[in-house]
């Protein structure tokens, strides 16, 4: 099966490590929006999307980048790391999620979990999350990869 994993990991490499360990079970190529080709993506059985979350959404160079691709269709997941937890009322992974579905994508599952957080405030304490993604964030984003080799 070929995957591909577009990742916006611009803070501390967070989102990146998520990538990596989803990457390692679907034997996935991991590439930033400014490189993603989306003709290669339409080659592709599976695509994956995420971004570490700020202001309570995506990266705008991923937002951006699912934004200008041209309408097909596949399967796909979206991912993300959060330095606080996210909302239930307003998950981070919905609007990239909607762009996706218009663009003809099948968007099977979505994987958040808390990683290290050094916005404005948290600065001032060192940050948030020192530890995060940890073994186990790691483990569960495996489980999750696992879930989407089907």
């Amino acid at each position: 099966m070929k995957t591909i994993i577009v990742c916006a990991s611009v803070s501390h490499g967070n989102t990146r490590r998520v990538a990596d360990a989803m990457a390692g079970v679907l034997g996935a190529e991991v590439v930033s929006p400014e490189r993603a080709d989306p003709a290669r993506l339409a080659e592709a059985d599976l695509v994956g999307f995420g971004s570490g979350v700020f202001y309570g959404r995506l990266h705008r160079s991923l937002i951006d980048f699912v934004e200008a691709l041209p309408a097909g269709r596949g399967r796909a997941f979206v991912f993300a790391t959060s330095g606080l937890p996210e909302a239930p009322w307003a998950p981070v992974a919905r609007p990239v999620t909607r762009l996706l579905e218009a663009r003809g994508f099948a968007v099977e599952a979505a994987f958040v979990c808390r990683a290290f957080d050094t916005w404005a405030p948290f600065a001032l304490v060192g940050g948030l999350n020192k530890q995060r993604p940890n073994p186990s964030d790691l483990a569960a984003a495996r489980t999750f990869a696992e879930g989407l080799r089907g």
